[in-house]
């Protein structure tokens, strides 16, 4: 079953309201039935799954990827970065006025930024990682008491 352009349109209404009835009266439901309406289409297969289809998008786009992470510590590390911060300034007869500025990261936060990229690309481990299979061999099975 295919859905209706009324259905097509209660999935965007509903996906911006997250309110079945909102949405049923928006997509051009009656207002007195709006609210049953809205309950039946939420349990319909077809529009529970649009929905869900919608949710897994949104998550796969709000989910950072390892790239973006490795790209934004890496600029942070090169200073290319800016941060809004809060400075107050005098302005004499104790009178002083707060404004945002941008400034660059502080060499803290840019040794941090390195140091999560050297974890990653294992540039500080002391430990050496060997991988492989190595065949076992009892010598002198002959000789032991049973």
């Amino acid at each position: 079953m295919k859905l209706n352009a009324r259905q097509k349109s209660f999935i965007g209404f509903y996906w911006e309201t997250r309110n079945a009835t909102e949405a049923a009266k928006k997509a051009g439901y009656s207002e007195k039935t709006a609210y049953s309406i809205g309950q039946r289409l939420l349990k319909n297969v077809e529009v529970k799954d649009a929905i869900d289809k919608l949710i897994e998008q949104s998550r796969a786009e709000n989910i950072a990827k390892a790239s973006e992470i490795e790209e934004f510590l890496s600029l942070t590390m090169r200073g290319k970065i800016q941060e809004e911060v809060v400075v107050v300034e005098g302005e004499g007869d104790g009178v002083s006025s707060a404004r945002i500025i941008k400034k660059q990261v502080s060499a803290k936060e840019r040794i941090k930024a390195a140091e999560l990229l050297g974890k990653r690309h294992a540039l500080f481990t002391d430990k050496t990682k060997l991988e492989g299979t190595l065949p076992v061999m009892i010598v002198g099975e002959d000789d032991l008491d049973e």
